[in-house]
């Protein structure tokens, strides 16, 4: 059907709709009432009247029950109609006629289209064919839907037929949990992700906190942040890149474990990765290190594994016919490799002999990735190139859950060196599916080495580099008052609603992505 055909039909149901709307209104029937009380889920009646397993019946003189729902079908019988609705739990048929409604009601179900929202009064019973359904008593109108929505097809409960306008189901995303099933159930599943992740981290002793995001000096990450400006007192703002120098200031403060569940702002490019805004959590605990944060990393995943989907081999990605493409264990322990030994191992470059020069010559690193294939004209340091070459040749390869350590201390401003080895420092990154999961590290609690690490960072700003860390000096005071041995860890949650929900885009797991505005 060619677009302008389908303007007309979307047209043509508006208007036969407002008309309905009309009809209700004459009949002095208010089509978007103040209030329904007493509503059920779905899903507790049906547990209720026929049983976890369906198998039950409901007995002739069961209690009527209240539910209201999304009107998602409709099959008319001439003077009886059967239903069906939906509510955030689930479906379930409605049988209404003129025999039981009143002339109101029964007005109501004759001027129904789908989409509408009903709240129903019923007895539950199971028809002739086993159908769990409502014989409704009482039928009211609480939402009359003047824009048609979409049909998805379903068929034993899986979805088969969804939402092909990708930037519709992005940008109108109301229509996208209105008609998907799938979509409804991965924003289900982020959320039970987050409440687990809160609830083992209670267990353990942490506390949960609050920290600026909007800070006067974007600082904690390496990123270029979204700028703003704060009228009654006069200054400029960032919107925080990251919580993590707040935090350290928490453990200064005394408190020995915390964790934000934070959202970050990084005016950076869009991709199937990332988003402009984004949520993590970073966890701080004092007398730990980057090993504590290892095993942390890999519990916490191990646990959303075993209690959400009840296994730790999770199927990833789809083929052409429809079958998986990657079974991820997410069992412990990870595989661990290190960062240079890695990228020397998948390409035969070895940019560990440039550790110890005090500025490595960014024209001899392009020369390096350039002979693999790869093109750096546009970046401006050493480490910026050598980031690339791991990113293009090394990340995307690391499908099954994998430990990225011992990074060098030039790329990783806050995080404390090896000990016997100035030049790497104890930082570790978890990739799964090609893509970084997190980032973490044994935090450096040296002032002075601090002070020298902000002043390595803008001597590489100098350079040309983008992104870089600014300097905090009331963070350094911090640590002059005294900061104990410190492990800290940041998990991307966006990413890991991916893993766990089998989707290929973050826009896919945010509910409203940000998108370029229509004229």
């Amino acid at each position: 059907m060619a677009p302008e055909e389908k303007k007309n039909d979307a047209v043509s149901l508006t208007e036969q709709r407002l008309h309905q709307l009309n009809a209700i209104k004459a009949k002095g029937i208010d089509p978007y009432p103040v209030r329904f009380l007493g509503k059920r889920d779905i899903l507790d009646i049906r547990n209720e009247y026929f049983g976890i397993k369906n198998d039950q019946t409901p007995q002739e003189d069961a209690q009527n029950v209240t539910t209201a729902g999304r009107v998602v079908a409709i099959r008319d019988m001439g003077k009886a109609q059967f239903l069906q609705i939906q509510d955030q739990s689930g479906k379930i048929q409605i049988y209404a006629g003129n025999k039981t409604l009143n002339e109101e009601d029964y007005f109501v179900l004759t001027h129904l289209d789908l989409g509408d929202i009903v709240g129903v009064k019923g007895r539950p019973f199971r028809t002739q064919k086993g159908e769990a359904s409502i014989h409704a008593e009482s039928l009211k109108i609480l939402s009359k839907n003047l824009a048609p929505l979409p049909v998805v097809k379903e068929k034993e409960g899986e979805t088969f037929d969804s939402i092909s306008d990708i930037e519709l189901r992005y940008r109108q995303r109301y229509i996208d949990l209105a008609v998907n099933p799938d979509t409804r159930a991965t924003f289900q599943l982020r959320s039970a992700i987050i409440r687990e992740i809160r609830e083992y981290l209670y267990e353990k002793g942490f506390m949960e906190v609050e920290t600026p995001m909007m800070q006067a000096i974007a600082s904690g990450a390496a990123a270029r942040p979204f700028q703003t400006h704060h009228n009654a007192l006069d200054i400029e703002l960032y919107l925080r890149i990251a919580p993590e120098l707040y935090l350290k200031r928490l453990i200064v403060g005394g408190y020995e474990k915390v964790f934000e569940l934070n959202r970050n702002f990084r005016n950076e490019g869009i991709s199937t990765k990332h988003n402009p805004e984004f949520t993590m959590i970073e966890i701080y605990q004092a007398y730990a290190d980057y090993n504590t944060m290892m095993d942390l990393v890999q519990d916490i995943f191990e646990m959303l594994a075993l209690k959400l989907l009840g296994k730790t081999e999770i199927p990833y990605g789809k083929t052409a016919s429809n079958g998986v493409e990657h079974i991820i264990s997410l069992k412990k322990p990870w595989k661990k490799i290190e960062y240079l030994e890695s990228i020397k191992e998948k390409t035969g470059l070895d940019f560990a002999k440039f550790l110890s020069d005090e500025n490595p010559s960014a024209k001899e690193a392009k020369k390096m990735a350039s002979s693999i294939g790869l093109k750096a004209d546009t970046l401006n340091t050493f480490w910026e190139v050598v980031d690339l070459v791991f990113s293009e040749r090394v990340e995307v390869e690391l499908i099954q859950p994998t430990v990225v350590m011992h990074f060098p201390k030039a790329i990783s401003p806050l995080a404390k060196s090896i000990p016997g080895n100035p030049y790497l420092v104890e930082r570790f990154e978890p990739y799964i599916m090609g893509r970084e999961m997190g980032n973490a590290f044994s935090e450096l609690n040296d002032p002075l080495e601090q002070e020298l690490r902000f002043k390595e960072q803008a001597a590489q700003q100098a350079s040309g580099a983008e992104e870089t860390m600014p300097t905090d000096e009331d963070f350094v005071t911090a640590l002059k008052v005294g900061m104990p041995p410190t492990g800290g860890l940041g998990i991307g949650i966006d990413r890991l609603v991916m893993l766990l929900a089998n989707k290929a885009s973050i826009k896919d797991v945010i509910l409203f992505p940000l998108l370029r505005p229509q004229k």
